[in-house]
């Protein structure tokens, strides 16, 4: 196997489709052909594949890993695997498909940069496909793939790919995506996964790897606000130096300096960026989504959980949150209902005050709703305990999200995008 020198760049990406829609085979391909796969894991899938009777190499076997899946054939859970090539590092996110794991789809993709959807050519864009396309665009991942698989068994028919571009293109004229593209594949055989195929000559476009490791990601970071929230205080030492005060965390948008005028919110105390530390030394800026210590010119009182921002246009500190709900459990979510929430670095406790609406996954519609059931998407509102320095999903992923947990069991039961913040 050749040596792949690290790099420092790394993509996120999630796939999802429907049942046979081929996301493991596609993941195992992918995986293979780029040779990611041990000879140990490459002969363990061999004996598997013989034993069920495939009657060839199941490389989806390489990422069905719960019992479960293999019995059934079909992805539940999310499966996580990384590889990487000369020119970027991955991580994929295997997603469910089904509706009833809409939950595992959204906290897949939910930190990806990119959304990989399968579309089987036999069948074309069915609801699933546009379910997949409207959780992308509700979680804003800024580009999406679509992978018109199967074509080896439409005999490669450049008509029916333009068929299903045509469909999937007018369905998401009205969403929110901002880079869409269409790339025609057998995941099965291989067939522009990673090589481009010499059975679709009239596709003139980049294989999947090729178009994975060039799509340009650092712009879709928020470089124009910026965001710190705390993590860490790290309190002066005599094993350390005695006078250091830092404030440890990851920045969450937009770019810090020595120098700059910020703001520690929620109390609204003012001072300025005295220095950027890292592991490495001493910086000159920090920007999204690098992990520093900044040190404060002023000995202010900051603590966990409090959000260090550019003095400029600061976030607002609010109570009352609208938001996308994702409902993960069993247990409705009602209005009176009470849950801990982590935003960024703080946890707070919410009341949910409203159900404003549900989305029908089938019609995409939003409607009237009294509660939200498990794998439900819907509008709520709460207020929380204390204040919340968030933004509005649109604006900033990280800071405009957070998660419901069940006091009682400690459970994740929900997942909220903000969609607006104040009364």
């Amino acid at each position: 196997m050749a040596v792949v020198e690290a790099t420092s760049e790394l993509l996120r990406f999630a796939t999802a489709g429907s049942v046979d829609d081929g996301k493991s085979t596609l993941i195992g391909r992918l995986l293979f052909d780029s040779k990611q796969v041990l000879a140990d894991q490459m002969a363990h899938v061999e004996e598997v594949s013989e034993r069920r009777g495939d009657g060839y190499v199941n490389l989806a076997l390489l990422t069905d890993g719960l019992r479960a899946e293999r019995e059934q054939g079909i992805t539940i859970d999310v499966a996580y695997r990384y590889f990487q090539t000369p020119k970027r590092k991955f991580i994929i996110a295997d997603t469910p498909g089904h509706e009833q794991y809409t939950r595992n789809m959204v906290t897949g993709a939910s930190t990806a940069d990119l959304s990989l959807k399968l579309v089987d050519a036999r069948t074309g864009v069915v609801e699933q496909s546009k379910r997949h396309a409207y959780i992308a665009s509700l979680l804003r991942l800024p580009h999406v793939v679509v992978c018109v698989n199967k074509m080896d068994l439409v005999d490669w028919d450049e008509g029916v790919f333009d068929r299903i571009v045509a469909d999937f293109t007018d369905f998401a004229a009205p969403l929110d995506i901002e880079e869409l593209t269409f790339i025609p594949i057998s995941a099965l055989a291989g067939d522009n996964v990673v090589d481009r195929s010499t059975r679709m000559p009239w596709y003139q476009g980049p294989s999947l790897l090729d178009h994975l490791e060039q799509v340009q990601i650092v712009r879709d970071l928020d470089h124009a606000d910026a965001r710190f929230p705390v993590q860490w205080v790290i309190q002066p030492s005599a094993a350390r130096a005695p006078d250091y005060r830092g404030y440890a965390g990851r920045v969450a948008g937009g770019a810090l300096r020595p120098g700059d005028d910020v703001v520690v919110l929620p109390s609204g105390q003012r001072t300025r960026v005295a220095g950027i530390d890292s592991y490495d030394g001493a910086l000159e800026n920090a920007f999204a989504p690098m992990s520093v210590t900044l040190r404060l010119e002023d000995d202010i009182d900051v603590s966990r959980g409090d959000m260090i921002c550019t003095a400029v246009d600061p976030p607002d500190a609010v109570r009352d949150l609208t938001a996308d709900v994702c409902w993960m459990t069993n247990a409705p979510l009602k209005p009176g209902g009470r849950y801990a929430v982590k935003h960024t670095t703080r946890t707070a406790r919410a009341v949910v005050e409203d159900v404003v609406q549900k989305t029908d996954v089938h019609t995409l519609e939003p409607g009237p709703a009294e509660e939200l059931t498990l794998n439900d998407i819907g509008r709520v509102r709460l207020r929380t305990s204390t204040p919340l320095v968030a933004d509005s999903y649109a604006r900033n992923r990280t800071t405009g999200s957070f998660i419901l947990i069940d006091e009682t069991t400690n459970d994740t039961v929900g997942a909220g995008m903000v969609v607006e913040t104040g009364g």
